[in-house]
């Protein structure tokens, strides 16, 4: 690796502080929980968590939490994450890869819908209503 100049330095700085931004939970609305335990990792949680940061700074969506958490008990349905969105009760989604952040920023975050076919544990406030 050569050597890094001043303005390599200060670009380098600069993307740092973006990506610790979205994990800093002052001015939040919104948050993803990802499950990054080993089962989480070894099934992509990393790739899944690079996906929502880039997203999010790429939509300019900087009122969203991203952070992690260890394992949620769904390890064979990881990458395992938990949205929390105001005045929706928290979903927990399975099978979250990298392919479906869109997806999920789109539909839950936006559009105020849940995923229904990557949900995983519904709150108990949904069962009753549906019931």
């Amino acid at each position: 690796m050569g050597k890094l100049t001043l303005a390599d330095l200060r670009k380098l700085r600069e993307s740092t502080k973006k990506d610790m931004e979205m994990r800093d939970s002052a001015n939040k609305g919104a948050r993803i929980i990802i499950s990054m335990g080993t089962c989480g990792i070894a099934a992509g949680a990393k790739a899944t968590f690079d996906a929502f940061i880039d997203q999010l700074m790429a939509r300019g969506m900087t009122d969203v939490l991203v952070s992690q958490t260890g394992c949620m008990g769904f390890c064979q349905h990881e990458p395992t994450i938990e949205v929390t969105v105001p005045g929706m009760e928290p979903t927990v989604y399975g099978d979250v890869k990298a392919d479906v952040v869109e997806q999920i920023i789109n539909t839950h975050l936006v559009g105020k819908a849940v995923l229904k076919d990557l949900v995983l544990e519904k709150p108990s406030i949904d069962i009753i209503k549906e019931g």
